[in-house]
C-alpha cells in the first residue's frame, strides 16, 4: 500500500508554481487570496505527449520579462513565457525527426539571467549538457514583438568526461561556475566564462572493511549564491557530501540518510541548511556545518522525490515526484501545507516569486468591492419598510380581555353572596 499522510492541512500563504511531468504537460498552479488558501491548478500548457517529457526545466525568474526553458525528450529545447505559456523559440539539434538516443538526453540544463536588451530584440545564454557530457552555450536571440524571428548562435562546445554518465549539473549565483557529476563522474568544476575545469573531487577512502563505494552522484546544489567554493553533492549510496574546493578534493563532511539513494537536493538562504528527498520519498532538512539532522517533515510521500525548490521570499518548499502529488512545507515547522494531485508523474517543480504582489493588489481590489456591496446591501435594507408584528399586540389584547373577564365574574360571585346574606336575615326577622 501506498504511504501517504493523514495530517490536516492548514493551507498555503499566496503563491504560484509550476510543474514538469513525464507526458511534457506544463500546469500552473496558484493559491490565491488570504492565507491557509488551496492551491489549485489553473492552467495547462501542451498535449499530453510521452516523446515530449520534460527531462530538464530552468526559470529566469523576474518581475519584467521572465524566461522559461524546457528540455524535452525528443531534443527540443523550448523558451516559453512562463505568464502565459506563449512560445518564443525551440531549438532542436537533430537533422532528422527521430529522437535523440539515450545517451545524448539532456541531463542538466540553465538559462542565464544576464541578457543583453536592447530596443527591439532579446538575447539569453543557455547552457545544455547531455548524459555522455556533451556541454554547449548557446545564444539565443528572439523578438519581443509578436513577429517569430529568432536566431541561435552556438557560442561553446566541450567535453565534461571522458567516460561514465553525467546525471547531475547546478550552475552557482553569480551564473560564472558549474558543477558536473554522475555515475562513475566525479563531480567537477568548470569555470563557464573560460570554458576549464578547475577543479575534480578525489574518490573516498575504502571503508573498514576494504570495501570502496564506486563514484555515482545524483544531484547537487550550491550553499550560497556569492560564494561557488562550497557545495553538497548527493549519491546513489544514500549519503550526502560537503566539498570544499578551497580546502581539499574530498568531502569535508559526509553523513548517510535512510537507506535509498538520494535523488534531490535544495539549499537555504542562509547557506547552513539544506533539505534533502531520498527515492523512499523521505524529506528532512540538515545543518550542512555538522551535518546534524535538523528534523523530517511531517507526512510520508509514497513515491520518489525528484525535485525540490525553495521560494526566495516565503518560508516555503515544495516538493513533487513519482506519486503525482506536489507538496507544499512549512519550513519552520516542517508541517504539510497543501498537496495537490497532479495525474502523472512529475519531474520538476519551480516558484515564481513575483506572483504575491500581483495577487495582493488583485484581493485588495476584490475586498474593496465586496465591501461595497455590503455596505449597499445595508443601505437598502434600511430604507425598505417594514411590517409590524401582530402576534403581540394581539397576545397583549387577548390578556386584557381575560383579565377583564375574571374580574366580571368575580364582582357576580361577590353580589349573589351579599343577596343571598340579605334574603337570611329578612327570613329571621320574620
Amino acid at each position: 500500500m501506498p504511504r501517504t499522510t493523514t495530517l490536516d492541512c492548514p493551507g498555503c500563504p499566496p503563491l504560484r508554481a509550476l510543474t514538469f511531468d513525464v507526458l511534457g504537460l506544463v500546469k500552473v498552479i496558484e493559491a490565491r487570496g488570504k492565507e491557509g488558501e488551496i492551491p489549485k491548478v489553473v492552467e495547462r500548457w501542451g498535449e499530453p505527449d510521452f516523446s515530449k517529457s520534460v527531462l530538464a526545466a530552468s526559470l529566469v525568474d523576474r518581475k519584467f520579462d521572465p524566461l522559461l526553458a524546457v528540455a524535452r525528450k525528443n531534443g527540443l529545447i523550448e523558451v516559453l513565457n512562463p505568464l502565459n505559456g506563449n512560445l518564443h523559440i525551440a531549438i532542436s539539434d537533430n537533422t532528422d525527426t527521430s529522437p535523440p538516443p539515450k545517451d545524448e538526453a539532456i541531463v542538466g540544463m540553465h538559462l542565464f539571467s544576464k541578457e543583453e536588451l536592447e530596443v527591439e530584440s532579446r538575447r539569453c545564454t543557455l547552457l545544455s549538457c547531455t548524459t555522455k557530457g556533451n556541454a554547449s552555450m548557446r545564444s539565443i536571440g528572439f523578438s519581443s514583438s509578436l513577429s517569430k524571428d529568432a536566431s541561435t548562435d552556438l557560442v561553446k562546445t566541450w567535453k565534461v568526461c571522458g567516460s561514465g554518465d553525467v546525471t547531475c549539473t547546478k550552475v552557482d549565483g553569480s551564473e560564472t561556475h558549474a558543477l558536473f557529476g554522475g555515475k562513475g563522474v566525479e563531480v567537477n568544476m568548470w569555470n563557464l566564462e573560460q570554458c576549464t575545469k578547475i577543479w575534480t573531487a578525489k574518490a573516498p577512502k575504502k571503508n573498514n572493511l576494504g570495501i570502496f563505494t564506486p563514484t555515482w552522484f545524483t544531484s547537487a546544489t550550491f550553499l550560497s549564491k556569492d560564494d561557488h567554493r562550497k557545495f553538497a553533492a548527493g549519491t546513489n549510496s544514500h549519503q550526502v557530501r560537503l566539498y570544499d574546493i578551497s580546502a581539499q578534493k574530498r568531502p569535508v563532511i559526509s553523513f548517510d540518510f535512510r537507506e535509498t539513494p538520494i535523488k534531490s537536493l535544495a539549499e537555504d538562504v542562509d547557506g547552513n541548511t539544506i533539505f534533502v528527498g531520498n527515492a523512499s520519498g523521505d524529506l528532512a532538512s540538515f545543518d550542512i556545518r555538522n551535518g546534524k539532522l535538523l528534523g523530517c517533515f511531517l507526512g510520508k510521500c509514497s513515491g520518489s522525490i525528484r525535485s525540490i525548490a525553495r521560494h526566495p521570499e516565503l518560508p516555503v518548499i515544495a516538493s513533487c515526484g513519482l506519486d503525482s502529488y506536489v507538496r507544499f512545507w512549512d519550513i519552520k515547522t516542517r508541517q504539510l501545507l497543501s498537496a495537490v494531485f497532479l495525474k502523472q508523474h512529475l519531474t520538476g517543480v519551480v516558484f515564481d516569486s513575483h506572483f504575491v504582489e500581483e495577487d495582493v493588489t488583485q484581493t485588495a481590489v476584490e475586498s474593496i468591492q465586496q465591501e461595497t456591496e455590503a455596505a449597499q446591501t445595508v443601505s437598502e435594507e434600511e430604507h425598505m419598510p417594514r411590517k409590524r408584528k401582530k402576534s403581540s399586540k394581539e397576545g397583549g389584547e387577548g390578556g386584557k380581555r381575560k383579565g377583564n373577564k375574571t374580574t366580571d365574574k368575580e364582582s357576580k360571585k361577590s353580589r349573589r353572596k351579599s343577596h343571598g346574606e340579605t334574603e337570611r336575615k329578612q327570613k329571621k326577622m320574620v
